[in-house]
């Protein structure tokens, strides 16, 4: 946006004209203030933390996940699902650990899919209320940009006898609206939109989780479960599981 507004022009000191306090507080005063209104204050901070999400997106590595999960499958397969404790307390991934204690505690099968799937459930719920508050945004700064064109408007055509007002009205008219649709679509939008996908992808994740847990406490075959578990993989990221994980019992009948 920079290289298109200084572009053919003389000097780098245009991107100055488009600095516009009034038009500012209108449009991201006005934004934060609808904001504000629309959320409770611990919603409206947690929602504007989510940004840092954005920029550190979490790392989530199905093909580890696979990996372990057909660890955990040898481990059950030679040794039994009591054995499964001991390797739990040492796993980082919170949701694989509950998974693998209810299923040493001889919890029944649809009942771990029960727990386990309302978590997933609350945690796409949370993800979805942060990614609304960046949608909410979205549609407050085009709207304020609008109300701030409005204004500028009004004090233009309430003063057109001085003619000195005119280019300082209309100004605050139009940048109003450029600083309203770069909120939406400069930062709302698109932040909205990484985490939606980050949610998307940590929910398959879980998914995968799940599946691989419940098959291993039905007792199905390593090379079964590693088979059924590629299936949440794209054809590239297949490649990266390793085969000795799920091969050493595939043979084992």
């Amino acid at each position: 946006m920079i290289f298109g507004i200084v572009f053919g022009q003389p000097s780098f000191a245009i991107v100055l004209d488009f600095v516009h306090v009034p038009s500012l507080l209108i449009t991201i005063g006005g934004t934060f203030t609808a904001l504000l209104t629309s959320y409770k204050l611990k919603d409206f901070i947690a929602g504007l933390k989510s940004m840092g999400v954005v920029f550190k997106s979490p790392e989530i590595d199905d093909v580890s996940v696979i990996n372990k999960i057909i660890e955990l499958s040898n481990v059950a397969r030679k040794e039994g699902l009591l054995a499964l404790e001991e390797v739990a307390s040492g796993l980082e991934d919170e949701f694989m650990k509950k998974g693998i204690l209810l299923i040493v505690d001889g919890t029944e099968p649809e009942l771990v899919r029960g727990i386990m799937e309302t978590e997933m459930d609350f945690m796409e719920e949370r993800h979805s209320k942060l990614a609304g508050f960046w949608d909410t945004m979205a549609a407050f700064g085009p709207a304020w940009g609008m109300i701030g064109t409005l204004i500028g408007l009004i004090n233009m055509l309430g003063s057109l006898s001085d003619m000195a007002t005119i280019g300082p009205n209309m100004s605050t008219a139009l940048i109003t609206t450029l600083y309203g649709s770069m909120v939406a679509n400069w930062i709302a939008t698109p932040t909205a939109n990484k985490l939606k996908s980050i949610s998307t992808k940590e929910y398959q994740s879980r998914a995968l989780v799940v599946e691989g847990l419940l098959s291993i406490q039905a007792g199905e075959n390593p090379r079964v479960i590693e088979e059924k578990l590629k299936s949440f993989l794209s054809p590239k990221e297949r490649e990266g599981i390793n085969p000795d994980e799920g091969g050493s019992a595939g043979g084992e009948g």
